[in-house]
């Protein structure tokens, strides 16, 4: 029986592997729900892996999720529509026809350039962090982070807890806003998202220890949650939802490990010998918010043991 195990182990982590070779390029659909159409189709569940290339995404009464440069994610509201102006991994830029997005930014690199064009404005993101985008109410609000704002001759930088109201021109400037108040319904979708995902990276960063399917930092596919997650290149880190995302070698490396964040943390507890044929998550993703608060004599921070 455990030959039987570690063999159906095997093929599954194969077949897992195939899948994480799948490209992802800037622009790809990993997620919609609800009522969404790209270039006059109706998309769906299977739509995963579709590219927007010069077409538009038009969410009705649905939302959609898409795959910017690897560790960002692009989320799209109710009545929105957004399309891909530029698509190489060091010019992104895409444009926010109507309604709102949410972009979420788990990793980011000096080579990457990342903008979001929303009317006669850009918008540079610059940082790690968390971004929201209104085209119907003119407004631009970062969470954490930073971006820069330009229109011809204005600039204008917004730190995290700070937004810009566009109808202001060429007079637009920052303003504070409470975002630990802050909750609606994207938001809450764009957090649930994110805590699947993460969920996903852990599933995929136990299949990666074993194969060789692994080529740094990059989008992996996990056929088990239908969508690609973020695999880091080394150690860990906590998106801006508060959730954590592991590489493949920070899991294999951690038999115990303490997370220090603020005032909370957790452990985690990894068997290395029966860590490849495990059938079942040993490693789970944790809230920083609602983690309790413990302590440990290794481990690893900000990414780096």
């Amino acid at each position: 029986m455990r030959h039987f195990n570690l063999t159906i182990a095997a093929i599954t982590m194969a077949a897992v592997s195939a899948w994480a070779n799948t490209p992802a390029r800037p622009g790809t659909v990993n997620y919609v729900e609800g009522q969404v159409a790209m270039g006059g189709q109706s998309l769906d569940a299977k739509s995963t892996g579709a590219e927007l290339g010069d077409q538009s995404i038009v969410t009705l009464s649905g939302k959609a999720e898409i795959l910017l440069t690897p560790g960002v994610f692009l989320r799209l509201g109710p009545n929105s529509s957004a399309k891909m102006v530029t698509a190489s991994l060091t010019d992104t830029e895409v444009q926010l026809e109507q309604g709102r997005a949410m972009i979420e930014v788990d990793e980011l690199f000096p080579e990457n350039h990342l903008r979001v064009l929303v009317g006669n404005f850009a918008m540079d993101l610059q940082k790690k962090g968390l971004y929201d985008v209104d085209a119907a109410q003119k407004q631009v609000r970062v969470f954490d982070g930073e971006a820069l704002l330009t229109n011809n001759s204005l600039r204008v930088e917004i730190k995290g807890g700070h937004e810009v109201n566009l109808i202001a021109g060429a007079d637009a400037k920052t303003r504070g806003f409470d975002k630990k108040a802050f909750e609606d319904d994207l938001y809450n979708w764009s957090r649930l998202r994110s805590s699947y995902l993460a969920e996903a990276n852990v599933s995929q960063a136990r299949v990666l220890v074993a194969g060789p399917g692994f080529f740094g930092a990059g989008w992996y596919f996990n056929p088990w949650f239908g969508a690609y997650t973020f695999i880091p290149a080394d150690g860990f880190f906590f998106n801006p939802f508060g959730w954590g995302y592991y590489s493949p070698l920070f899991v294999y490396r951690a038999p115990r490990v303490g997370f220090y964040g603020g005032h909370r943390a957790f452990v985690a507890y990894a068997p290395p010998a029966a860590f490849v044929a495990a059938s079942h998550p040993v490693i789970a993703p944790v809230h920083m918010a609602s983690a309790p608060a413990v302590h440990a004599s290794a481990g690893f921070r900000g990414g780096r043991r």
